[in-house]
């Protein structure tokens, strides 16, 4: 089971990364604390990228293990 904690850590980084920067870019309106404000499009673009690359990353070592 632990072969897929980060695959799932890396998808739930990603969709979190992707509504902060939609909030902060303006895009979503939820939030008063944070939409609109720059500095939550640059959180979030970096939460999601850190996202993609363990997503990623815990893709292929998946397939690896299983060859």
């Amino acid at each position: 089971m632990k072969m897929w904690v980060r695959p799932l850590v890396g998808a739930f980084l990603l969709f979190i990364g992707v509504v902060w920067s939609l909030q902060g870019s303006g895009a979503v309106d939820n939030s008063e604390v944070m939409s609109g404000k720059s500095q939550w499009l640059f959180i979030g673009l970096v939460v999601a990228i850190v996202g993609v690359t363990l997503l990623v990353g815990g893709i292929r070592k998946l397939r690896a293990d299983r060859r």
